[in-house]
């Protein structure tokens, strides 16, 4: 059965998951790359990083996927959609290897990438885009890849299954929080807390059965 996941997705203490003005310059606004440090210096970021927490967790990321969901703001720096030629930060071969699906009010045709990647624009709902998505991943699971605002849309609708969170020991002070409105989350979760010497804490929800609420 498909399961809706969302993997490595980071927050400061203060909640926020990215900071303002977002940019081509700034993709993450005011808070730069402090988010992701802990990602960068795993050996699943990259050669030479390390083992240990930090990189067991962010190795699940793509374990079992078959498509994603992304927000029009990870796709691209705000404007993103008066540009024919943009196609996404990641270069000629981005790192999903699915149908990735990215959430917009001005959708365009698909754009077909290399290494298996095909991105399609939708505006739809989270229930409506989950339903194509699960159909495209084939039996896989579906991955939410942010930004926040869809996070916090999906997991809102009660449409996902497991969400790993990764605290970050700084302040933003400002940007795009994950938590407004979702009051009593933890009354729909079982959550587990795994401390990392890097500082960083990772939070899993992992959605109870109805019986266990």
């Amino acid at each position: 059965m498909t399961r809706v996941r969302v993997h490595n997705f980071s927050i400061s203490l203060d909640g926020f998951a990215t900071g303002v003005p977002q940019s081509f310059e700034a993709p993450f606004g005011h808070g730069g790359e402090r988010l992701h440090e802990w990602l960068f210096a795993t050996s699943f970021w990259g050669e030479g990083g390390s083992g240990g927490v930090d990189d067991a967790f962010a190795a699940r990321h793509e374990l079992g996927i078959g498509a994603e969901i992304m927000g029009a703001n990870k796709f691209g720096p705000p404007g993103w959609q008066d540009d024919p030629d943009w196609q996404g930060w990641w270069g000629p071969e981005p790192p999903f290897h699915t149908p990735t699906f990215v959430l917009t009010h001005r959708p365009r045709p698909d754009l077909v990438m290399a290494g298996g990647t095909t991105f399609h624009f939708l505006d739809a709902s989270p229930a409506d885009a989950l339903a194509v998505a699960t159909q495209a991943a084939g039996g896989g699971d579906v991955r939410i890849g942010g930004g926040p605002s869809v996070v916090r849309d999906f997991v809102a609708a009660g449409l996902v299954d497991h969400l790993h969170l990764v605290q970050v020991p700084i302040v933003l002070g400002r940007g795009v929080r994950v938590w407004d409105g979702l009051e009593a989350l933890e009354d729909d979760y079982a959550i587990e807390a795994v401390s990392s010497p890097s500082g960083v804490v990772h939070l899993v929800f992992e959605r109870r059965s109805q019986s266990d609420r």
